[in-house]
């Protein structure tokens, strides 16, 4: 892993703070926001490839915050973390493009694994597009 960087949206400051340390044991770089208002500051200045989003914060929707950072960070995996699972809120949340939804007390293996194949699928995407446009370059490149 190439220090990727998380950042972890939640006004729970004990969450942000174990679950910042789980992953910093992981290797990724954390930063982490109490409100939506400082988590669209941060992602103006930085780049993330993971957002875990709380859904219920003090001055925003976490819906509305996901919508707001896929518009400003859309390579970025986002998965929404939730006290308040509905089936209205998870299908809510996929809509809006969310990669992943999760129910607190967050399992950090659960957790783990959810970032860790997200990542593992973007990769590959990433790799297999190069590739397909390195082929087409071969091949009109042959005509020629």
């Amino acid at each position: 892993m190439d220090n990727r960087r998380v950042l972890i949206v939640d006004d729970d400051r004990s969450l942000l703070k174990s679950l910042g340390e789980i992953l910093r044991t992981e290797g990724y770089s954390v930063d982490a926001a109490e409100t939506g208002t400082e988590a669209l500051e941060k992602s103006r200045s930085q780049r993330y490839d993971v957002a875990l989003l709380d859904i219920k914060l003090p001055d925003i929707e976490g819906t509305e915050l996901l919508r707001l950072v896929d518009g400003k960070l859309p390579q970025t995996i986002k998965i929404v973390i939730t006290g308040y699972p509905s089936t209205e809120n998870a299908v809510k949340a996929l809509n809006l493009k969310a990669d992943g939804y999760i129910i607190k007390p967050v399992n950090p293996r659960e957790l783990l694994k959810t970032m860790e194949g997200k990542l593992r699928e973007q990769s590959e995407s990433e790799n297999m597009t190069e590739e397909k446009v390195a082929k087409w370059i071969e091949t009109r490149a042959q005509k020629l």
